[in-house]
C-alpha cells in the first residue's frame, strides 16, 4: 500500500494557531454574517481587520477626507446609520459622489464644547461615528473608544487618535484627466498603508483610485518607478 503524505503546506495549516489565507477568508465572512463587521468598498478591504470596520473599534484616518467618506460609503450601501461630528467643511455633494447614503447620515456641524457628549450620545444609537478629534483631550478620546467597544459602534477619528485600533495614512497624488491646462479632473491616485495594534501583523499599502473617473474607490495598479518611465 502506498503511504498517502501530506503536503508540507497542508500539514503546516494543521497546527493550532496557524492561519492560512482562506481561514482568515472564513472568518472574515463568519464575522460579516454575525453582524460584528460592517462591510467597506472591496478596494479597502484587504487594509482592515477582517476585511471590514469591525463593531467596536477606533479607526484614525489620516490624509484628507476622501478616504473617510470612502468608508462611511461602504458601511451606509448594507444599511447603517452613520453621523459626523465636528466636521463643518464636509461636503455633502462630496459625501454623496463616493456612494455615502446622505438619508442614514446625521450631521452635527458646530458641536463647540459638548463635542464629548455628542459623540457619546451617538455611539449609543448609531453604528459609525465620524470626529474630528482636534479639540479632545487624550484622556477623554480613549473614554469615547472605550464606549464605542462597549456599545459595538465604530468609531472614525479624522485625524490623530491614542489608542487607535487601526491607523489609515493616506497620501493622495495629483488629479489626471486634463491635457495642456484643458478637460476635466478624472480620477486621482492615492497609496493607503494600514497598521496598529489592531491591523495585520505587517503595515500593508495598497495603490487605490480615491476616485476614479466614476467617482467609485477602486484599485490601481503600481505607479511606474522613475526608471521604468523613462525607458
Amino acid at each position: 500500500m502506498t503511504a498517502v503524505v501530506e503536503p508540507p503546506v497542508a500539514r503546516l495549516a494543521a497546527l493550532p494557531g496557524v492561519s492560512t489565507a482562506s481561514r482568515v477568508g472564513a472568518r472574515a465572512e463568519r464575522a460579516r454574517a454575525a453582524g460584528r463587521v460592517l462591510p467597506v468598498v472591496p478596494a479597502l478591504a484587504r487594509l482592515l481587520p477582517e476585511a471590514g470596520l469591525r463593531r467596536g473599534s477606533t479607526v484614525a484616518v489620516h490624509g484628507g477626507t476622501s478616504l473617510l467618506l470612502a468608508l462611511l460609503a461602504g458601511a451606509g450601501a448594507a444599511g447603517s446609520w452613520a453621523a459626523v461630528v465636528g466636521m463643518p467643511s464636509l461636503g455633502l455633494a462630496a459625501a454623496a459622489e463616493y456612494g455615502v447614503d446622505l438619508t442614514r447620515l446625521a450631521l452635527v456641524p458646530h458641536p463647540g464644547a459638548d463635542l464629548p457628549a455628542v459623540v457619546a450620545a451617538l455611539l449609543d444609537g448609531v453604528d459609525v461615528v465620524a470626529v474630528q478629534p482636534e479639540t479632545l483631550q487624550p484622556a477623554m478620546a480613549r473614554r469615547l473608544s472605550a464606549r464605542a467597544r462597549h456599545r459595538g459602534a465604530v468609531l472614525l477619528a479624522a485625524g490623530a487618535w491614542p489608542g487607535a485600533d487601526v491607523e489609515l495614512s493616506c497620501r493622495r497624488e495629483a488629479w489626471s484627466g486634463p491635457s495642456q491646462g484643458y478637460g476635466h479632473l478624472e480620477s486621482r491616485r492615492a497609496r493607503v498603508r494600514a497598521h496598529g495594534r489592531g491591523a495585520a501583523a505587517r503595515p500593508t499599502t495598497t495603490e487605490l483610485h480615491l476616485p476614479d473617473s466614476a467617482g467609485q474607490v477602486t484599485p490601481a495598479l503600481p505607479a511606474p518607478s522613475l526608471r521604468e518611465a523613462t525607458a
